[in-house]
């Protein structure tokens, strides 16, 4: 399976987050039995799949109980108990990585601003992407760069994950990073000061012939919705839009349903089924915009960038040009645990508005174009006669029945 991209924060696909955060009284001494007790509860009330993926889940209560004497050993096997259900999604947050995660979602962080991935060789750290007027960029730090070495520290054949708790620190504190570049004989070490970044998840610029294009890198970020609303007031004047959702992994479930129904006329945008039934969220019919739309996607585009896109698509709202996406279907919950540690839940899959279970298959697009160079052309070409047809819809008509 290909791996999600991570940034020096966890990126999380297709998570919502839960109103069920369990809080200890005020002076409750936490019990490593209990914290671990309360995962396993979590998971037994609300996890999608009331077979447990073939687990007997019953059995996995006490199981553990004469192991767990401290939290670090419930946190162990609750990661144990967890895995068991060979679902990559439900998973086991630290509490280090719970505070990532809401500070992304806050969209701040500490840090340098990076995107990190792992080749599936495992044997190369590769930047993928660094924030604008971030640390690292700053600093000179360029995508494409691999790390050798983190504060003079061997980071040939380490994951992504181990790489962000070595470069985690204060704001302020500096990190040495050394990176490889193809075109340099040798690795070079830049010093990186860290510090709080605002973590924007739209970038815009205005093309020719008068399309505007609107990158969306993530759904994490609670602005997310904001700044896309803000974009389309920025290009209303535009004849056509173009929204990329390349290398987009996902984030939060709200922010891809307003953001939906900002772009919809009219219909579903998705159906959500768990053990309680099956909801389906329909758009406003208020739509921001009315513009054309061609929406880019590729092979990292996954769950909620997955959503957008097929309800578009679905509803005939915008034609999609890239690869075909990440094949994410599954929705997670995140429930805090007593002690401030987490678990993510997959609580429901999802179907595209005309039935579709996309979870390991993907969004295929109308126009596929492998050579990621070549998809923002063609999408440009197919918007630019999406245009020529509102422009001109008599001869347009014409020219169809003459067919």
């Amino acid at each position: 399976m290909k791996q999600l991209k991570r940034i020096v924060v966890l990126f999380v696909a297709g998570i919502m987050m839960a109103g069920m955060a369990y809080q200890p009284a005020q002076g409750h001494k936490v019990e490593p039995d209990e914290v671990y007790h309360r995962a396993w509860q979590l998971v037994r009330d609300n996890y999608y799949d009331a077979g447990f993926n073939g687990v007997n889940w019953k059995e996995l209560e006490h199981k553990y109980d004469s192991k767990i004497n401290n939290l670090e050993d419930a946190h162990k096997y609750i990661k144990v108990m967890l895995k068991s259900l060979n679902d990559p999604y439900t998973r086991f947050l630290d509490p280090r990585a719970f505070q990532d995660e809401n500070d992304a979602i806050d969209a701040k962080i500490v840090g340098i601003g990076i995107n990190l991935q792992q080749t599936k060789d495992k044997a190369k750290l590769l930047i993928t992407r660094t924030i604008e007027d971030g640390p690292a960029e700053k600093a000179g730090i360029r995508a494409g760069d691999e790390i050798v070495a983190i504060d003079n520290s061997n980071a040939v054949g380490i994951t992504p994950e181990q790489a962000a708790e070595k470069i985690r620190g204060q704001a302020g504190t500096s990190v040495s990073l050394t990176v490889k570049r193809e075109k340099d004989n040798e690795p070079k070490k830049i010093a990186i000061v860290r510090s709080e970044i605002v973590i924007k998840a739209v970038s815009t610029k205005m093309l020719e012939n008068n399309i505007g294009y609107i990158q969306l890198t993530t759904f994490i970020s609670n602005d997310a919705a904001r700044e896309f609303k803000q974009a389309l007031r920025k290009y209303n004047k535009a004849d056509g839009l173009v929204v990329d959702l390349r290398d987009n992994p996902g984030g939060l479930l709200s922010n891809a349903l307003e953001i939906a129904d900002m772009l919809l006329e009219s219909g579903p945008i998705v159906s959500t089924i768990s053990r309680h039934g099956k909801h389906t969220d329909l758009s406003s019919g208020t739509p921001v915009t009315h513009q054309p739309i061609v929406v880019l996607i590729d092979e990292e585009s996954a769950s909620a960038s997955e959503i957008l896109a097929s309800a578009l698509k679905d509803n005939k709202r915008a034609k999609l040009v890239g690869n075909k996406s990440y094949g994410k279907g599954l929705v997670q919950e995140i429930n805090k645990l007593p002690g401030g540690a987490a678990v993510h839940i997959t609580v429901s899959r999802y179907l595209t508005p005309n039935g579709s279970d996309i979870n390991k298959i993907g969004v295929k697009p109308d126009f596929q174009v492998q050579v990621k160079e070549e998809q923002l052309d063609r999408a440009l070409d197919c918007l630019k006669s999406e245009i020529a047809s509102l422009k001109n819809p008599v001869r347009t008509s014409s020219l169809s029945f003459s067919r």
